[in-house]
């Protein structure tokens, strides 16, 4: 295990931003190359994460609530902020500066609706990222990080190709176990990714030792880092390397402190929770068959998106169990209509939607072949015979074992056979 991590560790400090990137956040305007300015641009990403949030299946089933967020005040004095800061209980420093106010006015003001949302589905995923980050002795106040990532969207995907809730780039995912192939992409399973994110802080945290470089780091990869804290004379603090960091990352650690202020004194800016209708009480429950959304929406009278919503993962809409166990998260109150309806939902349109991919195929006769009779490759299926496969193509078993050179009637799984017909 030691030798596994610190593998880990050299491929971090030696990779660049291509590799470890988490988002790609481009800045508005870079004219301010200093850390001293009277404002600071929003980074476009997270301008279109909050915008984009707002498509959520889920945000659009919020009930109507009677709290009136219209009446806040919009000029809290500096001093209560830097105030409120300092009492938060936090093992992160959470310093305050104009920049830390610019994006506290981000949220609490300009886009206080989305912070709304923010805190109502924060019900469901917040509570995961807290278990998994004191799991790992990770610093709780961490679980803000998905919210300037993604906006607590799990099939968020940035222009770089970053995904997910924590914008985890394809290889360095694939570092920390999660499988990306054309069906699954574990970079959107919110259980998977917060197990993966919080070994990636850890191993940024064994490198720095600071948390506001590591998430530096998180965003623009640790060469990056690396680069500013030799140019600013070897100064490990992310102030000090500030000016010679890339442009996308400058605003990165002052717009997390700020997304840990709004939501922790949301209240105090009367920005009131949204209620969503997310399940919060949810199961998982292991197959070891294909089975498509459509199948278990339509036999268990469920929203497709409800499924898509908790399944973000498989990117097809099929979960594919019959290459490995894989799991589907529902509802807890129709985890046990699942399990008993199963067949059912198996058996469910199952020509069309999952049981449509050919697995055998027959090539056609070559115009110059005098050969009267037609080629067919067979695909051995578990628990097929050669006398069954004989009888299925009305020849005997003895032409078989002839035609593909079998001594003994031993076949396997996978295995394919030529059929002369």
């Amino acid at each position: 295990m030691f030798l596994k991590k610190s593998f880990i560790l050299v491929l971090l400090l030696l990779q660049g931003i291509s590799l470890f990137a988490q988002s790609d956040f481009k800045l508005i305007d870079d004219t301010k190359k200093t850390p001293v300015a009277d404002s600071i641009p929003v980074p476009d990403e997270v301008t279109y994460a909050l915008d984009h949030m707002l498509s959520n299946w889920f945000v659009s089933k919020t009930r109507k609530s009677n709290c009136d967020t219209t009446r806040f005040d919009h000029h809290v004095p500096d001093s209560v902020i830097s105030t409120r800061l300092r009492l938060m209980p936090c093992v992160m420093e959470m310093p305050f500066n104009n920049y830390v106010r610019s994006f506290v006015d981000l949220y609490t003001v300009r886009r206080r609706n989305q912070v709304s949302y923010l805190l109502g589905l924060g019900d469901y995923y917040f509570r995961l990222f807290e278990q998994v980050l004191d799991k790992n002795k990770l610093p709780i106040e961490l679980r803000y990080l998905p919210v300037i990532e993604s906006a607590l969207n799990p099939t968020a995907i940035s222009r770089a190709g970053a995904a997910g809730l924590w914008q985890f780039m394809t290889a360095t995912a694939r570092m920390y176990g999660l499988e990306i192939n054309s069906l699954v992409d574990e970079r959107m399973d919110p259980y998977k990714s917060t197990h993966a994110a919080a070994r990636y802080l850890k191993d940024l945290y064994d490198i720095y030792g600071d948390w506001h470089l590591v998430i530096a780091a998180y965003n623009c990869g640790p060469g990056n880092v690396n680069k500013a804290i030799r140019r600013a004379g070897g100064k490990q603090d992310y102030w000090a390397i500030y000016p010679f960091l890339p442009a996308e990352t400058r605003g990165y650690v002052p717009i997390f402190i700020a997304a840990n202020y709004s939501l922790y004194y949301a209240n105090a800016h009367n920005i009131c929770k949204a209620t969503i209708d997310f399940p919060k009480a949810v199961d998982t429950v292991m197959i070891n068959q294909r089975v498509h959304f459509d199948q278990i929406a339509s036999v268990l009278n469920m929203p497709k998106e409800q499924i898509k919503m908790m399944n973000p993962q498989y990117r097809r809409e099929i979960i594919p169990g019959d290459l490995k166990p894989y799991a589907v998260v529902l509802p807890m109150k129709m985890t046990g209509m699942f399990i008993d309806k199963m067949n059912e939902i198996v058996a469910y349109k199952a020509d069309s939607l999952v049981n449509n991919r050919r697995v055998e195929v027959s090539i056609p006769k070559a115009a110059a072949s005098s050969s009267g009779s037609k080629v067919i490759y067979h695909t051995v299926r578990k628990g097929q015979t050669l006398s069954g496969i004989a009888a299925r193509y009305g020849v005997s078993v003895t032409r078989i074992k002839q035609w593909n050179n079998l001594r003994g009637s031993m076949i396997r799984p996978g295995q394919r056979l030529k059929i002369n017909k």
